[in-house]
């Protein structure tokens, strides 16, 4: 099973999430931004990438662009809980730009794992 990058820039979200993802057997790498992220993923291209859109430094639409086009088969998760639109505008961009899935926040919390297990576990 793939490690799990997760980038997120609120800290109390991404330690729930990191919480929530190693309590279910995965191995969790976690950073509070994209620019962060992506030199984490350069090190390890095997990571299930779960990122926030709104973020400051490096948004997570701009690294979803980043990655996708260094790393095509990347797998990611797109998460926005919404910033000067209504989070489903970010995450269909999240989509069209390559992300395999998107959540709103909040979400649910098995819907979620049921995600990152089926990346985590395609060839």
């Amino acid at each position: 099973m793939r490690e799990i990058l997760l980038i997120d820039d609120d800290e109390g979200f991404r330690g729930m999430l990191f919480k929530l993802l190693s309590r279910h057997g995965f191995a969790v790498v976690a950073c509070a931004n994209g620019r962060e992220g992506v030199k984490l993923y350069r090190k390890n291209p095997e990571f299930v990438v779960v990122t926030d859109l709104i973020m400051p430094d490096q948004e997570g639409i701009e690294t979803i662009i980043q990655l996708k086009r260094e790393y095509p088969d990347a797998r990611i998760i797109a998460m926005s809980g919404g910033g000067r639109a209504t989070p489903g505008i970010y995450l269909d961009s999240a989509l069209r730009l390559g992300a395999n899935r998107s959540f709103a926040k909040p979400f649910d919390n098995s819907e979620f794992l049921a995600a990152v297990r089926e990346l985590a576990e395609e060839p």
